[in-house]
C-alpha cells in the first residue's frame, strides 16, 4: 500500500482534490473530518469544555465560537491541537490498518490541513500541496461569507502557503477552473501509479 500525504492551506481545494482522487480509485481520509466525528463523543466534548467553557451554549459545543477562539488565541490553539491531535492520529492510524488488510494494492491519501506544521508530514512516502496564493484564498473564503478579519485570521493561522511547498513531493496548482484542476489530478494519479 501507498500512503500520500495531501495537505494545502485554507480554501485552496484540498476537499475538490479529495473528492476527485477518490473518484479515480484512492482510499481517502479528512482529518478535518476525523475532528468533526470526535466532537459526537461524550469524553473529548467534557475535555474541549474543561478547557473552553466559553465555547459551549447550554452543554452544546458551538463550533463557530470555538473557532473564532483557536484562530484569535495561539495559545489556546496549541491546547485544543494537544487535546485533539493523538486522537486523530489514533483514528487515522486504525483507518491505514483496515485499509491495507483489505487493499494491500491501494494508495491511500490522508488528508491534514496541517501536516506541515504539526512534523506529521514525515509520516509519509510522498505529500501532495495543493496550491493557491493567499490573495486567492482570501477571495474564496470572503465568497463563503468570511469577513476580511475572519479569513485572514484562518489564513495566517497557517504557515505561509510559500513556505509549505519546500516540503511538498507535489505540488498541484488550483488557480483556473475545475476542469484544470481536475486534469492536474488525474495527471498526479498517474504518475503516483507509476512512482510509488
Amino acid at each position: 500500500m501507498k500512503v500520500i500525504g495531501l495537505t494545502g492551506g485554507i480554501a485552496t481545494g484540498k476537499s475538490t482534490a479529495e473528492k476527485i482522487l477518490q473518484d479515480l480509485g484512492c482510499f481517502v481520509i479528512d482529518a478535518d473530518k476525523v475532528v468533526h466525528s470526535l466532537y459526537e463523543d461524550k469524553k473529548v466534548l467534557e475535555e474541549v469544555k474543561n478547557h473552553f467553557p466559553e465555547a459551549f451554549e447550554e452543554d452544546k459545543l458551538d463550533k463557530k465560537k470555538l473557532a473564532n477562539i483557536i484562530f484569535s488565541n495561539p495559545e489556546k490553539r496549541k491546547i485544543l491541537e494537544s487535546i485533539i491531535h493523538p486522537k486523530v492520529d489514533q483514528r487515522i492510524k486504525e483507518w491505514l490498518k483496515e485499509v491495507k488488510e483489505k487493499n494491500p494494492d491501494a494508495i491511500a491519501i490522508v488528508s491534514v490541513p496541517l501536516m506541515i506544521e504539526t512534523g506529521s508530514y514525515k509520516n509519509y512516502e510522498k505529500v501532495i500541496l495543493i496550491y493557491a496564493p493567499k490573495e486567492l484564498q482570501l477571495e474564496r473564503l470572503l465568497k463563503k461569507g468570511f469577513t476580511k478579519e475572519e479569513a485572514l485570521s484562518r489564513i495566517n493561522a497557517q504557515m505561509d502557503i510559500e513556505e509549505k511547498k519546500e516540503y511538498a513531493t507535489y505540488i498541484v496548482e488550483n488557480t483556473g477552473s475545475i476542469e484544470e484542476f481536475k486534469k492536474k489530478l488525474e495527471d498526479l494519479y498517474k504518475k503516483l501509479l507509476k512512482d510509488c
